[in-house]
């Protein structure tokens, strides 16, 4: 993709932090210096631990962010699809980021470096009212993350994993948008890949869901949630 299709002003991406903005003419400066970056499938665009070079926003893509836990194993940590902002844990208080971030396909980013970025917060008042908004809605999920993962067993866990893919990306020609391996779903879900491919195979069996090479097609939505509804009623 040719780097003049990644233009704030003509964006389709409405949920995206910046293009919110677009109207503020602070902004308008800051938009004419940010960078882009291209990415191939499995391409690592953020290094766990690298010195932080400012936010990224998906333009065209999706991503995952891992943070490496115990031995080495990758934790998934979040998704993020077109509009959403990466690398934003640790930023303004930390100079190295705290994750790191994969291109699950294709994918466009645009980046604002640390001190345009920290520039932009300190002279666009409603720019930083909406960022502190964002990570207090960030905060919530990470919390209810843990608890869902303390209390749920596999089977749950990988339901609840299924349903967040869904709603994230959608379903389409039959499958959900999204092409993820049992490792990487297990990875989310806070298990092995063992157990998702027993889970999945029952699920299958069940008739809740379906398969379509690895690819996965949720056929029961309402009685997947209904195995985990107890976990949102808390």
């Amino acid at each position: 993709m040719k780097e003049d299709l990644a233009i704030c002003s003509t964006c389709i991406n409405e949920n995206c932090f910046i293009k919110k903005h677009i109207h503020l003419v602070q902004i308008k400066e800051y938009i004419d210096i940010k960078h882009l970056f291209l990415c191939k499938k499995g391409q690592q665009f953020i290094i766990e631990g690298a010195p932080m070079q400012g936010l990224f926003f998906v333009y065209k893509g999706k991503v995952k962010t891992v943070k490496t836990g115990i031995n080495g194993r990758e934790q998934i940590v979040r998704f993020a699809k077109e509009g959403d902002t990466v690398g934003f844990r640790g930023f303004g208080t930390c100079k190295r980021y705290l994750i790191g971030a994969f291109a699950l396909g294709d994918t466009v980013l645009c980046n604002f470096g640390n001190d345009d970025m920290l520039e932009m917060l300190r002279k666009i008042p409603e720019l930083t009212f909406d960022l502190m908004l964002f990570y207090a809605e960030e905060l919530n999920k990470s919390e209810n993350n843990i608890r869902k993962i303390a209390q749920m067993n596999v089977r749950e866990r990988v339901v609840d994993t299924l349903l967040y893919i869904h709603r994230k990306f959608g379903q389409a020609t039959g499958v959900m948008g999204i092409d993820l391996s049992r490792k990487e779903i297990a990875d989310f879900a806070g298990t092995t890949e063992e157990q998702v491919i027993r889970v999945v195979s029952s699920l299958k069996k069940e008739q809740l869901i379906s398969t379509v090479g690895k690819r996965i097609s949720l056929k029961d939505i309402n009685a997947l949630k209904l195995e985990i509804q107890e976990h949102y009623n808390l």
